[in-house]
């Protein structure tokens, strides 16, 4: 609930976005501010693993949400790791499941 509290704030001024995953590229660019730590992993796992910029900008609204989490202003390399494990899981499990 704190987290999505800080959202809620974050995104006052912001008409019909409630939430981070509804960030777009300006958003993303005003309120992720990522540590120079945290950048230099993410450009290693775009490169490492062939991300789409699609993928990275999931990554990022999703580690600012792992920050908001944590109650961090700040996005850090920790966040960002956490974020990354979870599109590769995501990956690695992409079509194997059948209903």
């Amino acid at each position: 609930m704190k987290a999505r509290n800080i959202q809620l704030e974050r995104f006052i001024n912001d008409e019909g976005i409630y939430t981070n995953a509804q960030m777009n590229g300006a958003l993303l660019k005003k309120y992720v501010k990522i540590t120079p730590s945290g950048e230099q992993l993410l450009e290693a796992a775009m490169e490492k693993f062939q991300l789409s910029a699609r993928a990275y900008d999931r990554i990022r609204k999703l580690s600012r949400t792992i920050a908001d989490l944590e109650a961090s202003s700040t996005i850090k390399e920790q966040h960002i790791s956490e974020a990354i494990q979870y599109r590769n899981l995501d990956r690695s499990t992409w079509g194997q499941f059948k209903n």
